[in-house]
C-alpha cells in the first residue's frame, strides 16, 4: 500500500526541485536518503525532511518494514507565487516573481 508525504508551499522553485526529484525517483529509502545527505544543494534538505516524514508515516501508519521502502512516486508541482516589486531608476518598478512549489512522495514496500 502506498503512503504518502506532502510539503506545500516550499520556498524554492519547481525547476530547481525536480532536478533532486529526477535523481531519486524510484530509488529505495536508503539509497535515497544517502543520496539525499550528500547532496550540496537547498532542494535536497527540503526533499530529505519529506521523505523522512513519509517513511514515518509508513511505520507507524501502516506498519511497513523500513528496508523494504522504495520511492514509487514523486511529484514538484508549482504552487501560488509570491509578486513583489522592485524599485528602480525614474520612479519605474521591476516586477519580481518569488516561485514556490508543491512537493509529494509517495513510497510503497517491495514486492
Amino acid at each position: 500500500m502506498a503512503v504518502s508525504a506532502t510539503y506545500k508551499n516550499a520556498a524554492l522553485s519547481p525547476q530547481k526541485a525536480r532536478l533532486v526529484a529526477d535523481e531519486i525517483r524510484g530509488l529505495q529509502v536508503g539509497k535515497a536518503l544517502n543520496w539525499l545527505k550528500f547532496t550540496e544543494k537547498k532542494a535536497a534538505k527540503l526533499i530529505q525532511g519529506v521523505l523522512e516524514s513519509a517513511i514515518a508515516n509508513a511505520e507507524h501508519n501502516d506498519g511497513a518494514d523500513i528496508d523494504e521502502l522504495k520511492i514509487s512516486k514523486i511529484c514538484v508541482d508549482q504552487a501560488p507565487s509570491l509578486k513583489r516589486f522592485k524599485a528602480r531608476a525614474k520612479g519605474r518598478a521591476n516586477g519580481i516573481v518569488k516561485r514556490r512549489c508543491h512537493i509529494l512522495i509517495e513510497v510503497t514496500e517491495l514486492e
